[in-house]
């Protein structure tokens, strides 16, 4: 099993696949690492050498930032917001919907579950 970014990438998918399994890495991404090692995209990760692997690691180390430190980035410059009492910053604190959408009726998903209003009648 090759572990890339402390992260054990699944061995039977394709290379293109499972590089994306590593968090801060999407298809396109992916597909850049594998023209820059110069490895097919059709191969999958049980045929890879362990020089490619190799290859693979130091490649995402040198040009990404992934994994812990892209996670800890993130959550740094939410708490810069926060700190700042921004509206977005404020909207974080609140746990509503920060890129403008409604919540009359949607935004469930960051509201949590409908509260019972009480008193309400039908």
């Amino acid at each position: 099993m090759a572990r890339i970014a402390g992260v054990n990438i699944p061995t039977n998918k394709r290379v293109e696949i499972a590089l994306q399994y590593i968090h801060g890495i999407g298809s396109k991404t992916a597909k850049d690492i594998l023209q820059k090692v110069g490895i097919e995209d059709s191969r999958r990760v049980n045929q890879l050498t362990d020089a490619e692997v190799l290859q693979i690691r130091e490649a995402i180390d040198r040009d990404l930032t992934v994994e812990g430190d892209l996670r800890r980035e993130t959550s740094t410059n939410i708490k810069r917001l926060m700190d700042l009492a921004s509206y977005r910053g404020l909207r974080h604190r609140k746990g509503l919907p920060v890129r403008g959408q409604r919540t009359h009726t949607n935004a469930r998903t960051r509201k949590g579950p409908s509260k019972p209003i009480a008193g309400k009648k039908k």
